[in-house]
């Protein structure tokens, strides 16, 4: 009836799937029985359907009209034919997996530099600015080649007027808030130009952050990592184990 519902076991009614290492194929057949066995419930309840929400509250409709998150998408291809869905799934309490990023610029590869990229997640806070901020780098690396073969075909294009990386980062910043963590530290002595490709994601993080940090965003993830390392480290050893899984 266009108000969405969830699978979740008994005991996890209102918290987030953990699903662990999963493909969109998988998800996408879960999905698909997910409605068989919603259509059985339905049938054998003349018409009706009860589900709880995220509060454990108990309810009953009457089912109209009964869909999938894949449908609704194939749908929209009949208006928007160039549309194309890809559905990524990433733990919400765990960085995303090298293959994710992988997933993201492949299904990027061969569109145009202007084309909207749409991302959403269950909430659309830490994953959604994740995504965000992948694509906006791979735009970022499009219009780097563009400029490329500026420089090639044109004589006397002037460097300087196309130079990106104009980024300062404010130093009166807590310094993980400046997203000095070890291991960035680790990387920028090992990566050639490694404080330049900080300095190019520190824009984009930004950029995907809220307005106060110069964004048009609601998430600043250099803040958003800091903070959780905060609360980790004040976390029972119980909490603590189960967020190194």
């Amino acid at each position: 009836n266009g108000n969405p519902i969830c699978a979740r076991p008994p005991n996890k009614i209102g918290e987030y799937a953990e699903l662990g290492d999963v493909t969109r194929d998988q998800v996408k057949a879960d999905e698909e029985e997910f409605l068989r066995v919603i259509e059985g419930r339905v049938k054998n309840a003349d018409g009706k359907l009860k589900y709880l929400d995220v509060n454990k509250k108990e309810h009953e409709v009457e089912v109209k009209e009964l869909t999938t998150l894949s449908q609704v998408i194939e749908g929209l291809k009949s208006k928007f034919p160039n549309l194309v869905h890809m559905r990524i799934p990433i733990c919400n309490s765990a960085a995303p997996l090298e293959k994710d990023f992988d997933t993201i610029c492949s299904t990027l590869q061969g569109s145009g530099v202007n084309s909207p990229v749409i991302v959403n997640c269950q909430v659309g806070l830490s994953r959604s600015t994740t995504g965000c901020i992948a694509a906006c780098l791979f735009r970022e690396f499009q219009l780097a080649a563009s400029y490329e073969g500026l420089i090639e075909t044109v004589p006397g294009v002037d460097l300087g007027l196309l130079k990106m990386d104009r980024y300062k980062m404010d130093m009166s910043k807590d310094p993980l808030f400046r997203g000095e963590f070890e291991v960035i530290k680790e990387l920028l002595v090992e990566l050639p130009d490694g404080e330049a490709a900080k300095r190019e994601c520190d824009k984009v993080i930004d950029k995907n952050g809220p307005a106060k940090t110069g964004g048009t965003g609601i998430k600043q993830t250099r803040e958003n990592i800091a903070e959780s390392k905060l609360s980790y480290e004040i976390m029972d050893d119980a909490a603590q184990a189960f967020l190194k899984q």
